[in-house]
């Protein structure tokens, strides 16, 4: 079995305590890189050890063998456990022996109704999710399927403590998301293909990785197949191995290409959604993000996924060239989160959007683009590209982050610094900010604020703040 870190293991007994105290479904929340497979695999060996059967459900195929891999290290009775890939169990539910434990990795899915139908079909079953982001986009928290939210140590934590590389942060709004429509929660594909198909956007970033990551191991994440094909292509117009992959890349190439990349034989790897969730490159040094998005869940498994650390590399400082500005939208990796349960408050529905037929003055929805009564045809309106920007070379976002806050002496003097200083993106620091500033740095809060403390620390965190 393979050890567990002390963190680990304090998350492990704070699950355990939660089902000891009747809690049926539990959403666990770690970073990006703090070890979770290892984790749900130390649980899962625990459950089939005492003959409890385990089904284990991710959402790619694949992460099937990956999370297969991990949990044969950790001794996990296979005989008593099943890895599928959600779609897969969903087909197979009247063949899948009833579990005892399900495990959900990636959890901030389970709110979609293929996850919804698995624990539908088996409501006996403890069910523990595992998350760094625990909300749904435009649905807000979990707690429709989980009865508690237990959170671990930061990622800040992680990169202090060494079990994730510190990073650059290095970002400019080079293409403008401003005026995306929105489908489905999250900026529509075809407008984001168009908005990134410009030779100059190409240019800049293959100008930014020159002159800020030339040689290191790269993954680049992109809108569209067009668009990761041309961007791979202009790395190599500059002599650098890249390739481009996709969904539809055989399976046999994409393989071989990811080997290829471990190896170091392939420095740029281009690609449209395959390497974010559960996807772990150790060997990758620097990510280019060049997908505007309005997910969170998504900007932190793409922009986090080159802090994992190099035991061949000690002193690495992982590289995070934005080229969409999605920190100006999300934040930096390391920003201290407030997670709940608790679902967004549905929006009211706006009221119906109409316009008048210049010719026959009838009235119909904004949609129309033809009259139905006297068939006249609105001229659709040209959107206005981004700014084609030449030769522009990102700028630092964040300057090796954990500085100046250290200073402080007093809970007073860590309040000054909350109230006279901004995030790298511009947002001010929240109250929690300072509560778990007080924790790492030993500092004593005063006793007017232990009621916000209990509410927005986690328990462990709790224990070791002090009060005055």
């Amino acid at each position: 079995m393979i050890p567990l870190r002390p963190y680990q293991q304090e998350l492990v007994d704070n699950i355990r305590r939660a089902i000891g105290q009747g809690r049926h479904s539990v959403c666990a929340v770690l970073g990006c890189g703090g070890g979770k497979s290892v984790i749900q695999g130390n649980i899962a060996a625990s459950a089939t050890a005492r003959g409890n059967r385990v089904l284990f459900v991710v959402h790619r195929k694949e992460l099937c063998q990956q999370i297969t891999n991990t949990f044969t290290a950790c001794g996990v009775d296979f005989s008593l456990c099943t890895v599928g890939m959600v779609q897969t169990v969903c087909r197979r539910l009247a063949k899948t022996p009833e579990p005892k434990l399900i495990l959900v990795d990636e959890a901030h899915h389970i709110l979609s109704q293929s996850y919804l139908s698995i624990l539908q079909h088996f409501p006996g079953a403890v069910v523990l999710g595992f998350t760094a982001t625990p909300q749904r986009m435009n649905e807000g928290g979990l707690g429709a399927v989980f009865e508690e939210l237990i959170e671990s140590v930061s990622t800040e934590w992680l990169i202090q403590n060494h079990y994730l590389a510190p990073y650059k942060y290095y970002g400019v709004q080079l293409a403008d998301a401003s005026k995306l429509h929105t489908k489905r929660g999250d900026y529509d594909k075809a407008e984001v293909e168009a908005l990134m198909n410009k030779r100059a956007i190409f240019g800049s970033a293959v100008e930014n990785w020159l002159q800020l990551a030339k040689g290191k191991q790269t993954i680049v994440y992109c809108s569209s197949i067009a668009t990761s094909e041309g961007t791979a292509a202009a790395f190599r117009e500059q002599g650098i191995n890249a390739m481009h992959l996709d969904g539809t890349t055989p399976q046999a190439q994409r393989q071989a290409a990811v080997e290829g990349f471990r190896r170091g034989e392939v420095t740029v790897l281009c690609n449209v959604d395959l390497f974010g969730e559960g996807f772990d490159v150790p060997d990758c040094d620097c990510v280019v993000l060049m997908r505007p998005t309005k997910s969170l869940t998504l900007h932190i498994q793409q922009s986090m996924r080159s802090m994992r650390t190099n035991p061949n590399n000690p002193d690495k400082v992982a590289l995070i060239l934005d080229h969409v500005g999605n920190f100006t939208r999300h934040g930096l990796p390391d920003d201290v989160r407030e997670w709940s349960l608790e679902s967004k408050a549905k929006k009211k529905k706006q009221e119906l959007s109409v316009k008048q037929c210049p010719n026959c003055f009838a009235v119909v929805k904004s949609a129309v683009q033809e009259c139905p009564y006297c068939k006249y045809v609105w001229e659709k309106e040209e959107r206005e590209g981004p700014e084609v920007v030449e030769d522009i070379i990102l700028q630092e976002v964040a300057r090796m982050p954990y500085s100046k806050h250290i200073e402080c002496k007093s809970w007073a003097q860590l309040e000054l610094f909350r109230s006279t200083h901004k995030r790298a993106d511009g947002k001010i620091f929240k109250f929690a900010w300072s509560l778990h500033k007080a924790v790492q740095l030993g500092l004593a809060v005063p006793e007017r604020y232990r009621s916000a403390a209990i509410r927005l620390l986690r328990q462990d965190e709790y224990r070791r703040l002090k009060f005055e």
